[in-house]
């Protein structure tokens, strides 16, 4: 059994109906070695990160920048998985009320520092909320447990 580890900040309710749609994607019921589990950022320890076999980050977009939640995780599991966590699939996903860029650049430049593998160009969910944004969160987590699944990732 592989592990998914979602890593997202929730703030409102719209943010917490995305991660759950992550989440919805990656327990389809067709994909069966995959075990997803999201855990908020503040609460995120490098061991949950150790234990994961990918992971998909979600986050704000706060003043052009990833949200401080986030952030912290990355300040405290940022050096204890550095050398054993090289190559880990990745995904991120923003919630961007503007346009994203500063985030996804901030995230994506961490995210190269630790030697993370993108399994995908981040996914922005920009301007006034959409309930498609909903069936994007859904593919996206489906797209990383399925290939977690078939072992491409």
């Amino acid at each position: 059994m592989k592990t998914l580890l979602i890593v997202a900040h929730a703030p409102s309710e719209n943010t917490r109906l995305m991660v759950e749609a992550v989440l919805k994607g990656a327990q389809h019921p067709d994909i069966e070695q995959v075990q997803a589990r999201w855990v908020p950022p503040l609460e995120t320890t490098p061991e949950d990160v150790l234990a994961c076999d990918a992971i998909i980050l979600g986050t704000t977009e706060n003043l052009a920048y990833m949200s401080g939640a986030l952030k912290d995780f990355f300040d405290r599991c940022y050096y204890p998985c550095l050398e054993v966590k090289q190559g880990l699939p990745c995904a991120l996903y923003v919630r961007a009320g503007n346009d994203g860029t500063g985030t996804c650049r901030a995230v994506e430049t961490i995210c190269t520092g630790l030697r993370w593998t993108w399994i995908q160009a981040p996914l922005v969910c920009r301007g006034d909320w959409q309930i498609s944004f909903l069936d994007q969160c859904e593919e996206l987590g489906m797209t990383m447990a399925a290939g977690l699944d078939v072992g491409i990732y």
